[in-house]
């Protein structure tokens, strides 16, 4: 019984992996067409890796056992043709052969590097800074109001007549105005939280006092850079690894195709805590990140 209830599980388990687990062997579930395409790529390889791994395990056998010594040694010498030196037909076949696979590998494999480097215009800007050993978060586009007065802020469904003020969508009917000239870059670091403060359900090493919020099926450029040492920003479950070099902007593009909670972890050693330095991004509709725009607009954590 307790097997089939064990079969049962991974049968019917049809919710996303967005998260290590433990025993994983394989990815996480992608949630970007560009995971998507490094999961085919690898299914891709495999195909041509095990058959090769397999021939290669069996020549080594095969000439281990076939020119190894065995009794005489006299003997076993003259059995062998002393004039035998090369092959022109075997040396051609493992030349074009392995040629011909590396080709079938490389052509979908520059594709792929191809996709990862091309830019869509985006629609949103997250600037992502790396420190020992927490990370910092910028949204150039979302801003950020700490008080609050007529000037700074005005609900209407008309503009209002200043050019400096800006406009946020809350539908179709409703909109808010605000004054992008007083008004801040909303910005904020990113925490690690302690093992004896974590809530029940959440991930030890993995949860953070803070999330990254971003929207779903929207084209999202993401600058990474760093404030001290090397580090690198990487998402599995998004097929992104990005260098945050000190003096230097990366940049890469990202298109989240379904809404979840994505975990990632700094993935070059910067120090002591290296290990201490997770990443968290809470994908929501565009909708519910229009109303978490507005709510840090106007200064309210939610």
């Amino acid at each position: 019984m307790k097997i089939l209830l064990f079969i049962g599980f991974f049968l019917f388990n049809f919710t996303f992996m967005d998260a290590p687990n433990f025993w994983q062997l394989g990815f996480q579930d992608p949630s970007t067409p560009i995971m998507e395409g490094i999961i085919d790529f690898h299914n891709h390889l495999m195909v041509f890796i095990l058959p090769v791994t397999i021939f290669v395990f069996w020549l080594l056998y095969r000439c281990l056992s076939f020119y190894s010594y065995q009794g005489d040694v006299r003997k076993s010498l003259t059995d062998y043709d002393e004039y035998f030196t090369h092959s022109t037909v075997l040396e051609v076949v493992w030349t074009i052969i392995p040629a011909f696979i590396l080709m079938l590998i490389a052509v979908p494999s520059f594709a792929l590097l191809y996709s990862m480097e091309e830019s869509i215009q985006p629609s949103l800007t997250l600037k992502v800074v790396g420190h020992q050993w927490y990370w910092s978060y910028e949204y150039p586009e979302v801003h950020q109001i700490e008080e609050l007065s007529p000037e700074s802020l005005k609900v209407s469904d008309l503009p209002p007549a200043e050019a400096y003020y800006k406009k946020v969508n809350l539908g179709s009917s409703k909109q808010i105005y605000y004054n992008a000239a007083t008004a801040e870059h909303l910005g904020f670091d990113s925490y690690m939280i302690a093992e004896e403060d974590l809530t029940k359900g959440s991930l030890r090493l993995l949860e953070v006092d803070r999330r990254v919020v971003l929207p779903e099926k929207t084209h999202i450029r993401i600058l990474v850079t760093a404030a001290d040492v090397l580090h690198s920003w990487a998402v599995p479950s998004f097929g992104i690894k990005v260098d945050a070099c000190p003096g230097r902007l990366n940049q890469t593009s990202l298109f989240v195709k379904r809404k979840g909670v994505y975990f990632g972890q700094c993935s070059e050693i910067c120090g002591v805590n290296h290990g201490f330095m997770p990443i968290v991004v809470k994908v929501v509709s565009k909708y519910d990140f229009k109303l978490w725009q507005v709510g840090k607009l106007m200064s309210f954590d939610v």
